[in-house]
């Protein structure tokens, strides 16, 4: 059977199962892989490749997923991510709004966006407050700073995975989605500001938006040289370790340390060496907290390795050799960025989730890396899906209605605001990784 067909046919699953059967997402994408295997291996091979795949991929993303998410926790409950919002706000007003965009995209490296958001609306209300205006303005600079960096800067699972099954060390992707990242910014701001004056809007009523509870908050912070480390940490080492690596500089040691898992870990160590010192939890309490935080973990885990083990599939169909092919040369290529882009923006119009879209699409693209001489890093492939994940974002979109009721806004000033913003910056987003894929191939 006809690669192309095969790779029609298992779009069709996911698609089909995700939006019309309203199947979770890792069914979905283990059905689809199923379906790709069964029709091109071998009967009596099928079900094992599938296996063995999910294994690889869990193997390769797994701890560190589940480490980030003890990262967050930790960071929530000691008041870590508190302090870093308080450095960056300090008592200037005429800050505000960068503060916040600056803060959410510092905690979404680490943290989840949720948890962000649920972090920084209070801020957004107490400076609307003070100033007795620009309540849009702060929302949407809270929401847009959290956006960008959760999908294009590790260890968060989207851009973790997407850099993964492309080969991209991991280092790499960090660096290069910093720096996409700093327009992409920037683009929130301005966005936000006009978007506040075209449409003014008032503060809500507090019983009208789903509010943190008061006892959750914490009231004493550690310091900010703590509040950073376990972010600090994991960047510094895994940073350290790819540049020794590009300088073919001998530091087995260093490379150790700045494998991402132990890198991860000794970030969550910190994390929670400081949450213990802040708060003084009991054992039980420091047990259930890390508990939580796994629990999460896992479902991403499973939606994650079943996108590997559906990507596998393809790729043994022969799929990444027809997409290399059609990719040789530098116009090929640079369709390429545009056929990911697309693709991502698509499946997240489909089904709503940012992870998921990307997981799917760096399984349809990723192997043309393998075989393909493209004019540029294929880091920028995972940019260019990073930046298609956020365009499309609507009522499926658990994103949406997070914006949505913690903010105090209906459906229709909802999708005039959040919608537009992700739009915006997944744009400014794909067309700086162009910029840069033409002007710094890294090749």
């Amino acid at each position: 059977m006809s690669p192309l067909l095969i790779l029609a046919i298992g779009m069709a699953t996911v698609l089909g199962l995700i939006v019309l059967g309203r199947v979770h997402a890792f069914l979905a994408l283990l059905a689809a892989a199923l379906v790709v295997s069964v029709l091109s291996l071998p009967v009596a091979e099928a079900v094992g490749a599938v296996a063995e795949a999910f294994g690889n991929t869990a193997a390769s993303i797994g701890i560190v997923i589940a480490f980030a998410a003890v990262i967050g926790k930790a960071m929530t409950d000691s008041g870590s991510a508190d302090r870093i919002v308080q450095a960056f706000a300090g008592d200037h007003d005429g800050r505000v709004a960068p503060a916040l965009t600056a803060s959410g995209a510092v905690l979404s490296v680490p943290v989840f966006f949720d948890t962000v958001f649920y972090l920084l609306v209070p801020l957004a209300r107490s400076a609307a407050r003070a100033t007795g205006r620009g309540y849009l303005k702060y929302l949407l600079a809270v929401a847009g700073g959290a956006v960008v960096t959760h999908a294009l800067v590790p260890p968060t699972p989207g851009p973790l995975v997407t850099a993964a099954e492309l080969g991209v060390d991991l280092g790499t992707m960090m660096a290069v989605g910093l720096v996409i990242a700093v327009p992409s910014t920037a683009a929130v701001l301005l966005f936000a500001r006009w978007a506040d004056r075209q449409m003014p809007l008032a503060l809500p009523d507090p019983e009208e938006t789903d509010g943190v509870p008061l006892e959750d908050v914490p009231t004493t912070f550690p310091s900010l040289g703590a509040a950073l480390l376990p972010i600090v940490v994991p960047v510094v080492l895994i940073t350290s370790a790819t540049l020794a690596s590009a300088l073919e500089v001998d530091a087995p040691w260093l490379a150790a340390v700045g494998n991402p898992n132990l890198a991860l870990g000794l970030a969550t160590v910190a994390a929670l060496v400081v949450y213990v010192r802040q708060r003084r939890p009991s054992r039980e309490m420091v047990s259930a907290a890390v508990e939580e935080a796994l629990m999460s973990a896992g479902v991403i885990i499973l939606i994650t390795a079943a996108g590997g083990a559906f990507g596998a599939m393809l790729r043994a169909a022969g799929v990444g050799d027809v997409l290399a092919a059609w990719a040789q040369g530098g116009a090929g290529g640079f369709m390429l960025l545009l056929l990911a882009f697309g693709t991502a923006s698509l499946l997240k119009i489909a089904q709503g989730s940012s992870t998921v879209a990307m997981i799917t699409t760096v399984g349809l693209v990723g192997g043309v890396v393998a075989g393909a001489d493209l004019p540029f890093h294929a880091v920028y492939l995972a940019t260019s899906i990073a930046s298609g994940s956020l365009v499309g974002s609507w009522m499926n979109d658990s994103g949406f209605w997070i914006f949505a009721k913690m903010g105090g806004l209906g459906e229709v000033e909802t999708l005039k605001t959040w919608t537009p913003l992700l739009a915006v910056v997944g744009t400014v987003a794909f067309v700086t990784t162009l910029l840069l894929a033409a002007l710094v191939p890294l090749v």
